[in-house]
């Protein structure tokens, strides 16, 4: 084989790896978390009231491509988390609830908003430490 046969060769394996890891949750950045591997480490964290019934859980939460969730803490800070495709998919779940937050919300959306890879943490009111450290802490594939 010559070296343009060795070289095509070559490029079209890149391709096809890179093509291979497109649309793929987690195929660039490690695993991405879910719903569904998240919602049970919640409920022994002392959160109540865990669900991912889409119905009970807003619209951006709802419709996430991984799920979402729902949960309250005791003193019932209301958490809703929405996990997007992958991280990039992720700002425009970030973006999503940003436009849709009440106006009185908007100049504090950065107090009860984060982020982890592909998980966006909403809560009613600013968590306290050990709240974001356990929702954090159950982020689950």
């Amino acid at each position: 084989m010559d070296r343009r046969a060795l070289a095509a060769l070559a490029l079209a394996a890149a391709f096809g790896l890179l093509a291979a890891g497109c649309g793929r949750p987690g195929s660039s950045a490690g695993p991405v978390y879910t719903a569904k591997g998240t919602a049970p480490c919640l409920k022994t964290k002392g959160f109540r009231a865990v669900t991912t019934n889409r119905l009970k859980i807003g619209l951006i939460a709802g419709t996430a491509e991984l799920g979402g969730l729902q949960a309250r803490t005791a003193d019932d800070n209301v958490l809703t988390i929405a996990f997007a495709q992958d991280p990039n998919a992720a700002e425009d779940t970030e973006q999503a609830f940003k436009n849709h937050a009440p106006r009185a919300v908007r100049p504090h959306i950065g107090d009860i908003m984060s982020a982890r890879r592909n998980a966006v943490l909403v809560w009613t009111v600013t968590p306290e430490q050990q709240q974001l450290d356990a929702a954090v802490s159950c982020l689950s594939p």
